[in-house]
């Protein structure tokens, strides 16, 4: 099962007032493990970058002067995502501004129905918490060591972490290896093992004319039922 976490960072809060796409990263993962492959694009947002968001992600206009339009990057962008499950921390958001940048160039959009809320999944797992990355990295013990500002790539691979942890991805550290799943197992059928010469019986001969004397006397002899009738015919088969 391949799945793409993406995050992207943008120059505002809303596309419909004029703020872009100007960082998208992404993460593969494969079977709930990162495959190592990502993606990286910076893009110049052909527009100011305001310095509260500056702030954040300390993506400057000189520094995103020189890349690329988004139209530039867009074919290797969806190649790279195919159609694999979108996994996103607060997916209405990234979505909004992918769309926006899609439909500037003519690419048809990627459904909401296609992404997988991080944000969502903690909701439901953990009532009452705290969903920011941030608080769900610390919840989770996941190092935030590299995150003094926000980054579309750094914040994906964060963002895999937790969906691994949300969805028990770990666990599968447990587990056997590839290679021992691979191996065949071998049943060998062998018979049973009979003795060279059977035991000699352990009754002694009182015993056993005891035994004959009780079940002739208290159970029929030969004439009780079960002597006369086999199993499958008293239907106990």
């Amino acid at each position: 099962m391949r799945e793409i976490v993406l995050d992207t960072e943008t120059t505002g809060l809303d596309p419909t007032d004029g703020h872009r796409v100007i960082e998208i990263g992404c993460v593969e993962l494969n079977d709930h493990f990162p495959t190592g492959r990502v993606k990286q694009f910076y893009l110049n947002p052909e527009r100011p970058v305001p310095e509260d968001s500056q702030r954040v992600h300390g993506l400057t206009d000189e520094f995103l002067a020189d890349k690329p339009l988004f139209d530039a990057i867009v074919d290797e962008l969806l190649e790279f995502l195919g159609d694999a499950p979108l996994v996103i921390h607060n997916a209405s958001f990234d979505l909004k501004f992918l769309n926006f940048e899609l439909n500037r160039v003519g690419k048809s959009l990627l459904p909401y129905g296609r992404a997988i809320d991080t944000i969502e999944i903690a909701k439901s797992r953990i009532p009452g918490a705290r969903y920011s990355l941030d608080e769900l990295c610390r919840r989770f013990n996941i190092d935030l060591a590299a995150r003094s500002k926000h980054g579309a790539l750094l914040d994906a691979e964060l963002t895999a972490q937790v969906y691994l942890e949300l969805v028990g991805g770990r666990q599968k550290l447990l587990s056997l290896t590839p290679g021992d799943l691979q191996s065949e197992i071998v049943v060998e059928l062998r018979p049973a093992r009979q003795r060279p010469e059977p035991l000699l019986p352990r009754l002694t001969q009182e015993e056993a004319a005891a035994h004959a004397a009780f079940v002739a006397a208290e159970l029929g002899g030969e004439s009780a039922l079960w002597m006369r009738v086999g199993i499958a015919e008293l239907g106990l088969a």
